[in-house]
């Protein structure tokens, strides 16, 4: 059992020293197959008929998660997933993430006012953000974004041992997450009842109403839904603008290029997606036997891809472990591939651009203080916790 948190850097090098017994390959401690490769992660995830998202066959029964899973269409296979995401397509639609941008940059704005010159990212900017842009999407209070934060504590907060089975480790992180599980599910389905009763313009009353082939959503569906866009949409973005500070701090050079052109910056986010992946890995099932990267699987085995390898593959990313802004080419798989490609990716990008155009163009300066950064465990997730930052006005 490991006793101590691995840091990044000593992550990406257990990720690199596995790679060299190939890009596919069975771990026998975790008793499921490791996918490192940036090809053949993306076969895997561009064939959900072979590699299933459904993975409650080896996962343990659990009631209060069985409810969460009937919205979470991640978890889903077609035609379910199909159907799943059109619905909520209907309500989530591009001019409707486009239409946040003024929102965004007000937030951040006034985050930003009321922060001063020294100040926890975390806490001033990169959490309070999201959570309050997609809180107002969906009709959700914002003064609960309290509640919703020791809600993604609990469940991403969980340490991760690579030595451990897969099953075995499931079965702890969800006796460890049931009470919690069964709190979001009541809040979230007397929600959906008010709105049900009170419909508004907000995104669960779109979701309610949203139609397809005389289909609509149950409240257990949109349960999963609303969760799943609450707590993994906001933490995406967290993650990600923690990240990039980290990024340009270690990165000056590069910070000074998009200070002088801030054209840069789209790239730049991209590079800091696919050098610090927000979620290392994902899982799935395979249903046949099948082969990937010449390497032979069995039917109703656990594959892992792993996304920080595939993103640091040296066949398809030059110079892989270095910040580069300037990459004709990142296909990064950093929001997956395929028909599970993250519905709420334009928006996650959408508020790291803004937020660090926004801290770019205020602080002429702004300087991590090292050595009180707190650090997730960077095998269930790569994001900080806590960034001290000390600011100087431009």
């Amino acid at each position: 059992m490991t006793t101590t948190r691995p840091t990044f850097d000593g992550f990406v090098t257990w990720l690199e020293e596995i790679r060299r017994n190939g890009q596919v390959q069975f771990d026998e401690k975790s008793q499921c197959w490791y996918v490192l490769g940036h090809p053949e992660t993306g076969a895997v995830l561009s064939d959900p008929a072979t590699f299933s998202s459904d993975l409650t066959a080896v996962a343990p029964d659990q009631e209060d998660f069985a409810l969460f899973q009937r919205g979470n269409f991640v978890r889903m296979d077609p035609p379910q997933h199909r159907k799943l995401r059109t619905l909520v397509s209907q309500a989530f639609t591009p001019k409707v993430v486009a239409g946040l941008e003024p929102r965004i940059t007000e937030l951040t704005t006034d985050l930003l006012d009321r922060a001063g010159e020294r100040f926890d990212l975390i806490d001033a900017v990169a959490y309070p953000l999201p959570v309050v842009v997609i809180a107002e999407l969906l009709g959700i209070p914002t003064s609960d974004r309290g509640l919703f934060r020791k809600w993604a504590d609990v469940l991403l907060s969980q340490e991760v041992d690579p030595d451990q089975a897969v099953e075995k480790a499931s079965e702890r992180a969800v006796a460890a997450a049931a009470p919690t599980m069964r709190e979001m599910n009541a809040y979230f389905l007397a929600y959906i009842t008010d709105r049900r009763a009170n419909p508004s313009t907000d995104l669960t009353s779109k979701l309610i109403e949203a139609e397809v082939d005389g289909m609509r959503l149950a409240d257990e569906e949109i349960v999963g839904f609303i969760g799943l866009l609450l707590l993994a949409g906001h933490i995406t973005t967290t993650a990600t603008l923690g990240n990039s500070v980290l990024c340009f701090h270690d990165n000056p050079d590069a910070v000074a290029e998009i200070r002088a052109d801030p054209t840069l910056l789209p790239a730049a986010v991209e590079e800091v997606l696919r050098l610090r992946t927000p979620f290392p890995r994902l899982g799935r099932l395979t249903t046949v036997d099948t082969q990937v990267g010449g390497v032979a699987l069995p039917a109703g085995q656990v594959v892992l891809p792993w996304l920080t390898a595939a993103n640091r593959d040296e066949r398809v990313f030059a110079d892989p472990h270095r910040f580069d802004i300037h990459r004709r080419a990142n296909p990064h798989l950093t929001f997956g591939h395929g028909i599970h490609f993250c519905l709420g990716a334009p928006l996650a990008r959408l508020e790291a651009r803004v937020a660090l155009r926004l801290l770019l163009e205020r602080y002429r300066d702004i300087e991590v203080t090292v050595d009180e950064v707190e650090h997730r465990n960077p095998f269930a997730m790569v994001a900080v916790t806590r960034l001290p930052v000390e600011v100087r006005a431009a």
